[in-house]
């Protein structure tokens, strides 16, 4: 027979179990979602990764071209970047199973903003690759490919390439979710926007030293990731304040 103590340690141990059940079947929803939009994207590997080496092609002088120095190179990096794009496409599945995990901890007024926020952070992120893509790529090539010594042919690897605009995308997608971040920092009470106001210097200095560290020896790329990083943290503390009224204005009714 089980004693009182057993009892107790069981019911304590199911809760523990079935949320660890429940989080391995959201991550393999993620993880079956990644690879069912990596299926349908494989044969146009080629095609997806010439697309994203056009801000660079377009600078580069008419002499040269991308070079692939591993032989397995020109099979991989394609691949490489269509696994990568697969992840951003299934990001709003990715997001809402990972809400769908969090939600039921959520009071029923965090549950109302948190649909918001949700659509709100998916499409802060994919402004973000936009952002990236269209406004500081052909900015951080052409200045890169331009400041080189007289006599130096740029050869840019298809890799090494690969690397540097995937770190940048993912550096400019999560930058543009500062407002989300900054929203959910005040509301939960670790912070006031009175102490996020006062600590705005060191707000500047810091994104200024994301900016250096997350993108490319460049200063364009650091200062067009930096700008945006801040112009963000004080929309945040702008959206916050008025989540703050709102809330206010229905409980002093």
């Amino acid at each position: 027979m089980s004693t009182p103590e057993q009892n107790n340690s069981t019911e304590k141990d199911m809760p523990l179990i079935s949320h660890l059940l429940e989080l391995r079947d959201r991550l393999l929803r993620m993880v079956l979602a990644v690879i069912i939009v990596f299926i349908t994207l494989i044969y146009w590997a080629n095609d997806i990764y010439l697309m994203l080496s056009a801000p660079l092609v377009a600078h580069l002088p008419d002499s040269s071209n991308m070079i692939a120095t591993d032989i397995i190179s020109p099979f991989l990096t394609p691949f490489k970047m269509t696994a990568v794009l697969s992840v951003f496409i299934a990001m709003p599945f990715i997001l809402h199973q990972a809400w769908g995990f969090v939600s039921p901890g959520l009071y029923r007024h965090e549950k109302r903003f948190a649909y918001p926020l949700l659509f709100s952070s998916i499409m802060l992120f994919y402004c973000g690759l936009a952002f990236a893509y269209f406004v500081v790529f052909p900015m951080a090539w052409a200045f890169l490919t331009a400041a080189g010594p007289e006599g130096i042919q740029v050869l840019p690897d298809i890799s090494s390439y690969l690397d540097i605009v995937t770190k940048m995308f993912f550096a400019f997608g999560l930058a543009f979710e500062i407002p989300v971040a900054t929203i959910l920092l005040i509301w939960s009470g670790l912070t006031t926007v009175e102490s996020l106001r006062e600590k705005r210097p060191y707000v500047i200095v810091g994104v200024f030293v994301v900016g250096m560290l997350l993108t490319p020896p460049d200063v364009i790329s650091q200062i067009l990731l930096a700008i945006p990083m801040w112009i963000l943290f004080e929309l945040g503390i702008v959206f916050a304040i008025m989540g703050n009224n709102a809330n206010k204005k229905p409980s002093s009714q």
